[in-house]
């Protein structure tokens, strides 16, 4: 099967920019448990699975590039993710206060 039988660039992008709305709204690979876990938690990673499945006889490019693409992505999310988690003073407010709840509160000092 050939991607480009079936897809066209502005598919690509899609995927590159927005994959799981891509993969919930144009794809009909879906259905089993791992699907949906790989939709829910590694959505790039999923992508780059369907495409070495149907695509890597007539595509080896496409597929090298989706492997790079969800490998890259992956950890490149995470790493933003947790810089903006660790650097937002809201959050870590929001985090004291919601581990320390339960403790009797003291008077503050000074």
């Amino acid at each position: 099967m050939n991607f480009w039988d079936h897809h066209g660039f502005a598919f690509i992008l899609f995927m590159f920019f927005f994959p799981r709305l891509t993969m919930l709204l144009a794809t009909t690979a879906g259905g089993d448990l791992f699907y949906w876990l790989g939709w829910l938690f590694l959505p790039r990673v999923t992508v780059a699975i369907l495409a070495t499945v149907h695509y890597l006889d007539q595509n080896p490019i496409l597929v090298i590039f989706s492997w790079l693409w969800a490998l890259g992505g992956e950890s490149t999310e995470k790493r933003v993710v947790q810089r903006r988690v660790s650097s937002s003073p809201v959050e870590k407010d929001a985090e004291v206060h919601s581990v320390t709840w339960w403790l009797p509160s003291r008077p503050k000092e000074g």
